[in-house]
């Protein structure tokens, strides 16, 4: 295999919006600290109960919650370590971009609504967050206001049109 195709893709820091870096910092922090420490505790009782031992389930469900919660450390750690994090001046009011409030209009089911662009690592569709490499999010890139975005989505192809674009 050529050394090329094992590069990993690299176009830059990675764009947060800081209320993105701050829900990410969080996330570490009750990790490392609570999370990390309710886990050797939890590891400390079953060995203090004598319940060590090759059928233990219990134990190895934390161990296995252990794995994934040391896993998500990384994640977020080697996340952070790329971040950027967005500025005002970073975001456009002139065209779609990371960082934008972008108001648009569903004028099918007469809808107005607003979603923010995010990196997909803060996306959060429940809150209005939009990763940026979704169908919704790729439509609406580089678009401008008063231009209609249309993408397939689960329910079908979604048509909107573009109202307004802020910070």
């Amino acid at each position: 295999m050529p050394m090329e195709e094992l590069e990993l893709e690299s176009s830059g820091p990675l764009l947060i919006t800081p209320e993105g870096h701050a829900r990410l910092t969080a996330e570490l922090q009750r990790l490392t600290v609570e999370k990390r420490k309710e886990i050797a505790e939890r590891i400390r009782d079953s060995r203090d109960h004598g319940e060590y031992s090759e059928d233990n389930s219990e134990l190895d469900e934390v161990k296995i919650e252990q794995a994934i919660v040391e896993n998500r450390i990384s994640e977020l750690k080697s996340i952070l370590s790329e971040a950027a994090i967005l500025t005002d001046e970073d975001i456009s009011t002139d065209m779609v971009g990371v960082g934008s409030l972008v108001q648009v209009e569903d004028k099918e089911h007469d809808l107005d609504f607003s979603v923010r662009i995010v990196a997909a690592v803060e996306a959060n569709p429940d809150e209005d967050l939009i990763s940026e490499e979704s169908p919704f999010g790729l439509a609406l890139a580089r678009r401008k206001v008063g231009e209609t975005v249309a993408f397939d989505a689960p329910a079908g192809r979604i048509t909107y049109t573009i109202k307004a674009i802020s910070k």
